[in-house]
């Protein structure tokens, strides 16, 4: 399964949403393996800040189940201070709707 969202990152963010990215934690890996997640990027509108991110899913409840893991909360409060969130510290993310794919 295939599955697209957007973020938005806070003006001034975008080479640090990078580096923090670039430096990604281990158990984060890990977390998002075992959770089914693979093929992950996320791209950057610079004009917009808007992020777009693209994951291939193994099973929609076993990735939304990585969501409660302790590994991915303390990912985002270490991510809150550079993209907009949720009272959660979960980012403020849009599903959006497939329209087009070719294998």
């Amino acid at each position: 399964m295939i599955k697209g969202f957007k973020m938005k990152l806070y003006p001034g963010m975008e080479e640090e949403y990078e580096k923090r990215h670039n430096q990604l934690w281990p158990e984060m890996k890990d977390m998002i393996h075992e959770h089914g997640g693979k093929n992950y990027s996320i791209f950057l509108d610079r004009d917009t800040l808007t992020l777009f991110g693209y994951i291939e899913i193994e099973d929609e409840a076993l990735w939304n189940a990585g969501a409660d893991t302790a590994i991915n909360r303390k990912w985002w409060d270490f991510m809150a201070d550079i993209m907009e969130t949720n009272p959660d510290n979960s980012p403020v993310s849009v599903d959006l709707q497939p329209v087009f794919h070719l294998a």
